[in-house]
This record gives structure tokens, C-alpha cells and sequence, in this order.
């Protein structure tokens, strides 16, 4: 970003200039950016002049003396009100008179306004365009009302008599009252001169956004008079403040009733402890109690702790606090009070005894932190080079004890003393006074807001400061400008600093132009800065999941913070931004009450620009200054910079490492003996699946039906399955498009001898046609050695009465090859049917040579000893009897050769595949490349799944044996696997379930990565544990004045361009991140918290 960087493009200049004098003349467009005719101004002008001629008929004949004041303004307003009906009814006309035609505009898409095509000066486009209509008729209504009273309030209030009487002089009367109506905001009531000149820059003010709109001025309004009248906080949402502030003016106003003192204390005591409590977690608790997923889902997923949640805890020690604060208040009121104060009254000494509470939890907060005295020198308390977290918290012991005798003295010690105090206070005897109703005292109240203000004072000073310095300072900053500027400011700076104080005054945001050091007062806003409900939108992406994840451990971590005091004292309105590797998380105070406050937390993007980048290297710097390097100044060198580190945090979060896998990915001998571990891994994929899927199928109870057996199951009866093991059946069988098929023959008996006993088997009861056996079948032997087919499940299905389904005579030959490459297999041993494979796996779509070739690889001692630590349970028979018998049960053996190598031959084992670095990372990302029997592996999604998990599990093990080094033995091989299965998730970044394991927090995931400008090839690892994030300050009244020239830029001046010079990297202020950290749609974080409750005890 250079400094000449336009703060206004090209292309938006025009457009501002137009709607600027737009905007301060309140609707006349007298620029256009098309070619209108002459009349279409002389209109505009003629409407203009409208309320200031009929003002000047009502004045006229005020000052003739032929009628009264008010007569007078009845007049003009009357005068007005026909006007604005004729007006607005001209405008229905011509609206009525062009509904049944619509004329089709051309309208370029590239200009920022329509354009008209003008017929005639009274034409029905002509009037829509000077007279802008309304929606609804009760809207129309309104308006013509309000037009005509404020023309008459104008003409009462502008009459040239009490303007000369005011000014003593005609010429200031006249012009005051020529260009009064431009701003016809009347005041009830006499004004003052320099009242009379501010109405003539109404307007203008409103132009430039210092004027506050109405909803925004009634809330800050109910804010301040809640937090300094009334003795509240500050509200998370609007509905908090509305409910708070109309249930604390109730509080108030039923204190000025109560007849008694006593009544007074107990009441005012017991309502302001239960005012500040925090009824979000009443709302969360109904919620969760009516099913809202969302409710619980917050439940689940909130720490069980102390305070987090409202339960019986809770609401016992809440309970106590009350009745011990309402006993207190009582006794010291009826025995302690005194008519006369004195310095050795019991009031006076709780006075002393609160001030060095107050002076003593001040130096436990100081110490708490990475600096003190508001960031200027370094805390020698505070640990030294903390990279390691156990080290960390060792030397943060002793910091941590004077943390919790802060909090005692905040939490019970403060409270009770102040109590206390006030319950021996003299006004309490003075009842039905106003003073008692919104106090005990005035002081309370008034040092309360000047000690706000000062702050804001001196936060603002500050900024405009930086502001100022910066633009000379950092080079890049440096504009032609500059130097005047400064010289401004530096002549005028007195005017600067009533500029600083009359934002101070009003809490008004000081918002520097363009981020320029040319200051104006923003018009006053809650402190929350934006009008939408907190949390409802984001940018939301992929990388929004690593936020949503970390959300309660970093909100744990600050409430650790916040009850030591290293992070200062959380009022509202306070701005923290917190660092770890690529991740900025920015927290805002919201809301605060007796232990407990709400933040909302956002993240930014990672996928960081040029500006991002430069701001975030300089937060580095920063935090490496305060908390990492060895040789340390006891001078903050950075003072002067919006961020002031404070703590470091222990958080449970994933750390993000990435490695280029040159040297690894592309070895010849680490794809070698990749084909080679791909073999056993999928194997023993399959048989955990497998495994598990039948201990599943085993707990699942069928359900009821009467008796009646499945016609499947009695299918199944008339089947006995005694057939060759796999190794015969390929030599049977030597290709799939072979097309000499065996001997068949149609001669088997349907209803022969029924079997005695049914052998444990495994069969595919495909419907064929029922005439005869299809070319292909495996015959099966019964017991009686009569020839029995496949096909003699489909007669059992007809004599059943059952109907088979239709055939589709295209795909004949396709099922035709699937019934021959389904093999019938029958156990030695009844315990392996625990680990059979699914029936649609075990077809063959390899050719018979082939086959036999793979299967020799198949690797029978890595076979036996995954089997071997396999747990098969069987309460009547010894685990070891168990073990031998499906370990000698050759069947089980040949089948699991068959589908590994079958899966394997059409992955890898192909004789024209050649592993390479691009190879490799096509099938690791699912995109396998075509090879005979793909589209029967692709057929099989729960297969092709477990062969893409299998594959990337070799992969992550060539990967760690190239790190740590080979495996010595088959056990080393199996512990590997059980730790992938359980602890990480190896799959890709894009993929929805790499967040789901992200938000189920998963200990490690792994993805395999390609950077094609580069063509390197990457593996990235994300680790959860507790990792050290840096937290700093921000200066609050920094942020709400740039929010507030962001908000003026974007929605007044329009300037909506992602290159203009207010969103450039400013390595001081941090420009680009805090417009990030705006809410949407001026701002972009890519993740937003609803409001989150902090428990302090």
C-alpha cells in the first residue's frame, strides 16, 4: 500500500458528489449523472422553495400584525399540508396511469443509480422522479401530518421579530431566516442564539453522520441513564436494555413509596443484588427445558463448573449472598445509624476501610499483568521467556494466589463493605425524595460519570495522538497532506481538545475522517457500535469450525483472566485481541454484573492478504516483545500502539503444522513398501469393520412379527451351502469376459429330501430366472449329492407364491457376470460368521490369472497375528479354543485374501500402475485413476470407503516411519493402527467430516496437501492440547472511532471499495483487522459467537 492510495476512486467520486448535496439539502438532485432536461431542475427548485413560501406568507402577515403568532403557523402549516396532499396526489395519478403499461428501461448495469427518460415537464416519469411516492396510504398520511406541523413550528420558531429582538440586528434575522427552513427542527421552547445557528447546520451534521438517528439515540439514551441513574451495566442485546432499564425505573420509582427507611434498605438492597445477576442462563435453562437444540447444544457443550451453568449450587450461594447482604444491611442500618457525621463515625471508618480495598485490589490487578500503570512500564512480577506451558504455570503460582485474594476482595469483601456503608448513610432520612429513589447519594452518581469521562478523555487523547503521529511516522502512511495536517492540528489544538471532550461528554465515538488525523464527533451509539443482534451473522467457511471449536476453552481461559485481574477490569465496551499461530480471535465485553459478564467472540480470517499479513506480523512482534525475548526494557517501546499486551493464556486449541514432503512422498523405497503396508492395513481395516459391524448386528433385537419367519430366512431353508473354497473357485472361474461358461442343467429337484441340518454358510439369493440355472452358477452338493444351483433359492421363492422382480434384459450379461463372481463359502469353524465379509464383496472382477498372482501376496503371518488379538467373546467355550478355530479356519483366510487383493489389485495392484508423488495424492483424495474393476469398487460405497481410510492410513505410516523412523515388528505395526482409529482423523481439509472431527475434537488429524504454483506436496497436522494464546488490549475508544468512520464511509459516503485507503494495513492503529472485525455486512469475520456467559467467582 502506497500513500497515494485515493481515499474517494475514481469512479466513486462522481458518485458521491452527487448524492453529498443530495443528502444536505434533503432530496433535490440537482447533478445528475445523465443528460435531464431544464424543467426537470426548475421543478426540483419550485418543490424546494414550497415550505419557505408558505413560512414567508405566515411571517408576511405576522409581521403586517394581521394575525397572531400561532394564527400564523396554522396558517403556514395548513398551507402545507394542502400542498403535500396535492403533491402526494399527483403522484398516485400518475402512478394509476402507467400500471397497465410499464415502460422497459434499459438500465446499465454498471451506473449506481436508474436512469429516467423524461417525455414532457408534466409527464407521468416526470413526476415520479420529482415526487417520490409512497408504499403504503397510512404512510402518506403520516408525512402529509408531518409536513405541515413542522412548517408551522418553522414559521413560529423563525418569525423575524424574536430573531431581531434576539440577534439586534435585521441583516443575522434575515438570513437566519431564509435558510432556517432548510432545517425545520423546531424546539418547543425559547432558544438561545447559538441554538438558532446550529439548526442552519442540521443538515450538514446529519450529512456528515453526527447527527444520531433516532433508534440509535434512544438506546444510548436508555444506556447511559441505566448505567449512571440507575446504577446498571450496559446490555448484551436491546431487549436486555429495554427490560432492564423499565425494570430498574420501576425499582426507583417504587423505592419514593415505601414509608419506611428500613423498607428503603432491605428493598433497594435485595433488588439491586437480584439486578445484577445474569438472566441469560434462566432464558438458557427454559430453553433446554422446551428442546431447543440449540439450547442444548450450549448445555452440552458449556463447562460443568461452578457458575457456568444456573443449578442447585448456584442458586444456593446466590441464595446465601442475598440473605447475608439483606441481615447486614438491616442491623447496621437500625444500630449504626447516626443523625451527624463525623471522622469517627461507623460510616466513616467503612469509608477508609473501602479505600484501602479499593488500593489494594488496584496493586493485586497491576501485578497480574505483562505491564502496569496502563501499559507503560513492564511488570517485574510477571514470568519471563514463557514458551513452555509447564514452566508457565509454575512461575505464574505465585501471581495465581494473589489472583484469588483479588477476587475475594472483589466478589464478598467489597460488596458487604459497601453495604455497609450505605446502610448507615444520613439520606436514607430524608424518604419520598427523588434523590433516595436513583441513590443513596448524588456523589455516588456524579463521580461515577466523571470518572467515565475522564477515561474517555484520555483514551481519545490518545488516539487522535497516534493518529496524528502516525501519519508522519509511518512511512507508509505519509501522504502529500501530511504536513498540513499536522499543522492544523498543532494551530488549532485547542480546538482539538474541545473537539475530544464534547465527544467525551456525550460517549460519542471520535472518528478520524478517512482515518485521517481530521477529527469529528460521531454521533452517540450504545457501546456495543452496531445495531444488529450480536452473533446472528458471519462470514462463515470452512476455517470457521477451528474458532467454533476453541469458543468455551478460550472462554474458561478468560474467565481465569478476568477473576485474577490480568486482563484488567472487563467493563463493557472493552476490546481484547488474542493471537496463536494463524488464528485471531477478537473478544468484546458486551455486559457486565456481580461475577459474572458476556462477551462476544469473532474470528478473522486465515487466509491472510497482504494487509492482513502485515498487521498480524506486527501483533507478533508485539507479543514476542513482551512475552518472549530474553533482553527485555522496562519501557514499553510501543506505547503508543492501539494493542497492549496483557497475559499470556493456556488454551485448549489445535496448533496448525505444515511440512513439505519432499524427500518423503516422492522416494522411490517409501512407495515400494507403501504397496506392500497397504496390503495388511486394509486387511485389518476390513476386519475391524467387519467386527464390529457384526457385534452391532448381534445387539440389535428383531422385532416381533407374530411367528412368522421373513420369506428370505425360509428361502434360505431350501439352501445348503457345501461349495469349494475361494482358491477353487478362481481356477473355475478364469475371467470375466469369458465366454465358455460349465455345464448347467435344469434337472434339480425343487421339493427333494429336506436337509437335516443346516450348515453355517454364506450365499447370495440374487433373483434369476426361474426355468433354469443361468450358464456360470456354482452347483453346490447337498448332503444326498444331488445337484443343487443358485437358482434353487429363486424356485423356493416361487413356490413360496412370492414374485420375482423385473429383469432388464440390458443388463443381462452384467448380472449374469455378477452371479458368476459370487462364490458360496462354508466355515470350518461356526465362530468365524462374526468376521464374514458382506455377499457383495466377494464377486470377482479380476481375471483369473491375475488373481492368483495377488493372492500369493496376500500376507498370511500378518493374517494370523491381527487375529490373534482380536477379541471374540463366548461364554460357553474357552477363548483359546475360540482363537485356534478361526485361526485354522482356512475358508475365512481365502475370503479376506480375496476381497483384500481384489481391492488392492484395482487400487494399486494393477500391472500399468506405477506409484508416483501425483499418483498417490489422486487416490488419496478419492480420485482413483481407471483400472479394470473401479466401477465395481466404486459400485460399493462402504467398500470404496474403507479402501480410501486403509490407503490413507499407509500413507500417514509411511509418513511416520519416514519421521521416526521403521517398524520393528508386527505388534509396533498394530499399535499404530489402533491409534489412527482412535485419536486422529486422517482424511482431507475440504471434506465436512475433517469439522465434524474438528468440533468432536478429535486429538490429531492429518491432511495431505498440493501447492500447484510451487508443485510440492504437503502434510499438515493439527495437535488439540493446551497451547499458550497471547492476549492484549485494545484501546477501546480507538476501535469505536474507527467503526464509527467505517460506518460513515460505507453507508454515508458510499465508499464501498475493497482497495481504498481506510481499510489499508496500518501497523499502529490495526486498520485492516479491526474493519475485519466489524459486524457483517460492513465488516468480515468469518465466525461470531451469540453472547457468552463468563462466571467470575
Amino acid at each position: 500500500m502506497g500513500p497515494d492510495v485515493p481515499l474517494l476512486n475514481e469512479y466513486k467520486q462522481e458518485f458521491f458528489w452527487k448524492r453529498f448535496p443530495q443528502t444536505v439539502l434533503g432530496g433535490p438532485q440537482f447533478k445528475l449523472g445523465y443528460c435531464a432536461p431544464p424543467y426537470i431542475y426548475v421543478n426540483q427548485i419550485i418543490l424546494f422553495l414550497t415550505p419557505w413560501v408558505f413560512g414567508g406568507v405566515g411571517t408576511l402577515l405576522y409581521q403586517l400584525r394581521l394575525l397572531e403568532d400561532y394564527y400564523a403557523a396554522v396558517l403556514s402549516g395548513g398551507l402545507m399540508v394542502i400542498a403535500a396532499s396535492v403533491v402526494q396526489i399527483i403522484n398516485l395519478c400518475a402512478r394509476r396511469r402507467t400500471v397497465t403499461v410499464e415502460r422497459l428501461q434499459s438500465q446499465n448495469i454498471l451506473t449506481d443509480e436508474e436512469e429516467f427518460e423524461f417525455a414532457s415537464c408534466a409527464g407521468s416519469e416526470t413526476i415520479k422522479f420529482i415526487i417520490p411516492g409512497k408504499k403504503f396510504i397510512v404512510n402518506t398520511i403520516f408525512h402529509t401530518v408531518l409536513a405541515g406541523a413542522l412548517c408551522g413550528l418553522g414559521t413560529w420558531y423563525l418569525l423575524l421579530n424574536r430573531l431581531s429582538s434576539l440577534y439586534n440586528n435585521t441583516g443575522a434575522a434575515v438570513m437566519i431566516f431564509v435558510f432556517g427552513f432548510n432545517a425545520t427542527i423546531p424546539d418547543l421552547q425559547q432558544a438561545n442564539q447559538a441554538l438558532h445557528i446550529i439548526f442552519l447546520f442540521l443538515p450538514l451534521l446529519w450529512a456528515l453522520g453526527i447527527l444520531s438517528p433516532v433508534d440509535a439515540v434512544f438506546l444510548w439514551g436508555m444506556e447511559q441513564t441505566l448505567v449512571f441513574g440507575l446504577g446498571g451495566s450496559a446490555m448484551a442485546t436491546n431487549i436486555r436494555l429495554v427490560v432492564m432499564f423499565l425494570v430498574s425505573v420501576g425499582v426507583a420509582i417504587g423505592t419514593y413509596f415505601i414509608p419506611s427507611s428500613l423498607g428503603v434498605i432491605l428493598f433497594t438492597t435485595g433488588m439491586g443484588f437480584i439486578l445484577s445477576l445474569d438472566f441469560s442462563q434462566v432464558e438458557l435453562m427454559f430453553q433446554s427445558c422446551c428442546r431447543s437444540p440449540d439450547a442444548q447444544a450450549d448445555l452440552r457443550d458449556m463447562p460443568c463448573s461452578l457458575g457456568w451453568r444456573l443449578g442447585w449450587k448456584e442458586f444456593f450461594i446466590y441464595l446465601t449472598i442475598l440473605m447475608a447482604a439483606l441481615a447486614e444491611a438491616g442491623l447496621l442500618h437500625h444500630f449504626g445509624t447516626i443523625s451527624e457525621t463525623s471522622a469517627t463515625s461507623p460510616q466513616a471508618i467503612v469509608s477508609y476501610i473501602l479505600i484501602s480495598l479499593l488500593v489494594v485490589s488496584w496493586i493485586l490487578r497491576e501485578i497480574q499483568g505483562a505491564y502496569v500503570f496502563y501499559g507503560v512500564f513492564r511488570n517485574p512480577f510477571y514470568p519471563q521467556q514463557i514458551r513452555n506451558l509447564k514452566v508457565f504455570k509454575q512461575k505464574q503460582s505465585g501471581l495465581m494466589k494473589a489472583g484469588i485474594v483479588r477476587r475475594l476482595l472483589i466478589n464478598l469483601v467489597s460488596p458487604f463493605a459497601m453495604i455497609g456503608f450505605l446502610a448507615m448513610d444520613i439520606s436514607l432520612q430524608s424518604l419520598h425524595t427523588a434523590t433516595l429513589c436513583v441513590g443513596f447519594t448524588r456523589a455516588f452518581r456524579t463521580v461515577s460519570i466523571i470518572w467515565d469521562r475522564l477515561i474517555q478523555f484520555f483514551s481519545k487523547l490518545k488516539f487522535a495522538l497516534t493518529v496524528l503521529i502516525s501519519s508522519w511516522t509511518e512511512k507508509k502512511q505519509r501522504r502529500k497532506s501530511t504536513a498540513t495536517h499536522i499543522t492544523i492540528n498543532a494551530v488549532l489544538f485547542p480546538m482539538l481538545l474541545a473537539v475530544i471532550a464534547l465527544s467525551a461528554v456525550f460517549s460519542a465515538p471520535l472518528f478520524p475522517l478517512f482515518t485521517l488525523p481530521v477529527f469529528l464527533v460521531g454521533f452517540p451509539r450504545p457501546v456495543r457500535s452496531w445495531p444488529g443482534t450480536v452473533g446472528a451473522a458471519a462470514c462463515m467457511c470452512p476455517d470457521s469450525v477451528y474458532y467454533q471449536q476453541m469458543l468455551w476453552s478460550l472462554t474458561e481461559a478468560f474467565r481465569t483472566a478476568f477473576a485474577t485481574g490480568s486482563l484488567g477490569v472487563p467493563s463493557p465496551g472493552t476490546h481484547f485481541l488474542c493471537r496463536f499461530q494463524d488464528r485471531v480471535m477478537w473478544v468484546m465485553v458486551l455486559e457486565r454484573g456481580f461475577s459474572y459478564c458476556s462477551l462476544n467472540i469473532k474470528g478473522l480470517e486465515l487466509q491472510e492478504t497482504s494487509c492482513h499479513t502485515a498487521e498480524a506480523r506486527k501483533v507478533d512482534e508485539l507479543f514476542e516483545m513482551a512475552f518472549e525475548q530474553e533482553e527485555k526494557s522496562t519501557v514499553n517501546h510501543h506505547f503508543s500502539n492501539i494493542l497492549t499486551p496483557c497475559a499470556a493464556l493456556p488454551v485448549c486449541l489445535y496448533s496448525d503444522a505444515r511440512n513439505v514432503l519432499t524427500g518423503i512422498i516422492d522416494s522411490h523405497d517409501n512407495l515400494k513398501q507403501m504397496k506392500d503396508d497397504f496390503v495388511k492395513i486394509l486387511f485389518w481395516v476390513l476386519l475391524q469393520y467387519c467386527s464390529k459391524k457384526s457385534k452391532t448386528l448381534e445387539g440389535t433385537v428383531p422385532e416381533d412379527t407374530g411367528g412368522a419367519k421373513p420369506a428370505q430366512d425360509v428361502a434360505e431353508q431350501f439352501v445348503v451351502v457345501n461349495v469349494p473354497t475361494i482358491k477353487s473357485f478362481i481356477r473355475k472361474t478364469p475371467s470375466l469376459n469369458s465366454e465358455t461358461f460349465d455345464d448347467w442343467s435344469d434337472d434339480d429337484d425343487l421339493f427333494g429330501p429336506e436337509p437335516t441340518k443346516k450348515k453355517t454358510g454364506i450365499h447370495n439369493p440374487a433373483p434369476k430366472q426361474a426355468s433354469a440355472t443361468l450358464p456360470g452358477s456354482v452347483e453346490m452338493q447337498s448332503p444326498f449329492c444331488e445337484s443343487f444351483s443358485v437358482t434353487s433359492t429363486d424356485k423356493a421363492w416361487q413356490a413360496l407364491g412370492f414374485g420375482l422382480p423385473a429383469i432388464d434384459k440390458g443388463r443381462e450379461l452384467e448380472r449374469l457376470s455378477e452371479a458368476e463372481a459370487v462364490p458360496m463359502v462354508i466355515f470350518s469353524s461356526s465362530h468365524s460368521k462374526q468376521l464374514n465379509v458382506p455377499q457383495e464383496w466377494r464377486s470377482s472382477v479380476l481375471p483369473g490369472p491375475r488373481m492368483q498372482q495377488l493372492t500369493k501376496l496376500f500376507p498370511e503371518g500378518w493374517y494370523k497375528s491381527v487375529l490373534s488379538q482380536l477379541d471374540i467373546a463366548n461364554m460357553e467355550e474357552r477363548p483359546s479354543d475360540i482363537l485356534e478355530g478361526v485361526l485354522n479356519d482356512g475358508a475365512l483366510m481365502d475370503l479376506y485374501a480375496h476381497v483384500v487383493m481384489t481391492c488392492y489389485g484395482v487400487t494399486l495392484g494393477a500391472e500399468s500402475t506405477v506409484l508416483s508423488p501425483s499418483y498417490v495424492y489422486r487416490v488419496y483424495c478419492g480420485d482413483v485413476p481407471w483400472t479394470v474393476g473401479l466401477d465395481w469398487l466404486t459400485g460399493k460405497p462402504e467398500l470404496f470407503q474403507l479402501v480410501l481410510k486403509a490407503f490413507r492410513y499407509t500413507f500417514k505410516l509411511m509418513f511416520d516411519k519416514a519421521s521416526l523412523g521403521m517398524l520393528e515388528d508386527f505388534s509396533e505395526l498394530a499399535n499404530y493402527l489402533e491409534e489412527y482409529e482412535r485419536d486422529w482423523y486422517i482424511g482431507r481439509a475440504s471434506d465436512a467430516r475433517w469439522q465434524q472431527a474438528v468440533l468432536q475434537k478429535k486429538p490429531y488429524l492429518f491432511s495431505l496437501g498440493h501447492d500447484p504454483t510451487m508443485g510440492t506436496y504437503t502434510g499438515r497436522v493439527l495437535t488439540l492440547q493446551e497451547w499458550l494464546v497471547h492476549v492484549g488490549k485494545l484501546n477501546s475508544e480507538g476501535i469505536r472511532g474507527q467503526w464509527a468512520n467505517l460506518s460513515w464511509e460505507l453507508l454515508y459516503a458510499t465508499n464501498d471499495d475493497e482497495e481504498r485507503y481506510s481499510i489499508q494495513a496500518h501497523p499502529v492503529l490495526l486498520r485492516n483487522l479491526t474493519v475485519q472485525a466489524a459486524d457483517p455486512p460492513l465488516g468480515y469475520p468469518i465466525y461470531s459467537s451469540t453472547p457468552v456467559h463468563v462466571p467470575l467467582f
